[in-house]
């Protein structure tokens, strides 16, 4: 049985920092592309960063230069490293599995990020 088991989300300030954490079991973690999503109130889930299974990474625009995805696959863990946080990143944060390809089979249940002051 897959599961990914989202943490870290929290109420922060604007400007301030959060990293975000999905633990992976019952998949082979380091053949897979991994993903962040993220879902607002009223809006469609979008994607926010991917990292494959090789290290390479991708992310939209708005979180450039702001977020970091990174994986550790000895710990079968993918991070999303947030900084400078601003309202507009406030949603569920989700996190994604599949197989050479994102977005994938497996999702998290999602962990939740507001960022207000």
């Amino acid at each position: 049985q897959v599961q990914l088991v989202e943490s870290g989300g929290d109420l922060v300030q604007p400007g301030g920092s959060l990293r975000l954490s999905c633990v992976a079991s019952g998949i082979i973690f380091s053949r897979y592309f991994m993903g962040w999503y993220r879902q607002a109130p009223g809006k469609q889930r979008e994607l926010v960063a991917r990292i494959t299974s090789g290290g390479n990474t991708n992310y939209v625009d708005p979180v450039k230069g702001r977020f970091t995805i990174s994986r550790d696959n000895a710990k079968n863990t993918v991070y999303l490293q947030m900084n400078s946080l601003k309202p507009e990143d406030t949603a569920v944060y989700y996190c994604n599995a599949g197989f050479g390809i994102i977005p994938g089979t497996y999702w998290g249940q999602g962990t939740q990020v507001t960022v207000s002051s």
